[in-house]
């Protein structure tokens, strides 16, 4: 250990980071280059169909989900259908607000795989007093 070598330690300690894929992710900020929101929290878009995703082990339910094109850039993406028979109130070339659901590390939640987002909004109406029967599902 010489005088100058706490400037060889750092160098060393700089170029080895790049050997650890969480460090080139976070400095190349390559999740915000494959985020479909492109780093918002919401974002609206038209549904093209409505599917269902099969629950992973040991649930064995049917989640119901729909394939949402963005308005913004043109991407689709997979969104939950929260609520009971929520399903009923989305058509197809509806407009949709979704919004992330919030797993851990922007993954997906619960036991639907792939599925990173959740419908909110439904031709401006909110999905929740929908669902409730608050108010009706306005014309587009």
């Amino acid at each position: 250990m010489g005088l100058n070598n706490a400037k060889k330690l750092m160098k060393d300690r700089k170029k080895s980071r790049w050997k650890d894929k969480n460090y080139i992710a976070k400095t190349l900020n390559l999740y915000a280059k494959a985020d479909p929101l492109e780093g918002a929290n919401q974002a609206k878009g038209i549904v093209l169909q409505k599917v269902q995703k099969e629950a992973k082990q040991p649930n064995s339910a049917m989640r119901k989900c729909c394939k949402v094109q963005l308005t913004k850039n043109g991407k689709t993406v997979t969104a939950f259908i929260p609520g009971n028979l929520a399903q009923r109130f989305l058509d197809e070339h509806d407009e949709v607000l979704i919004q992330r659901i919030g797993g851990k590390q922007g993954r997906s939640k619960g036991d639907i795989p792939g599925v990173r987002f959740q419908v909110i909004q439904v031709n401006d109406q909110p999905l929740e007093r929908l669902v409730y029967g608050k108010i009706e599902k306005g014309r587009r």
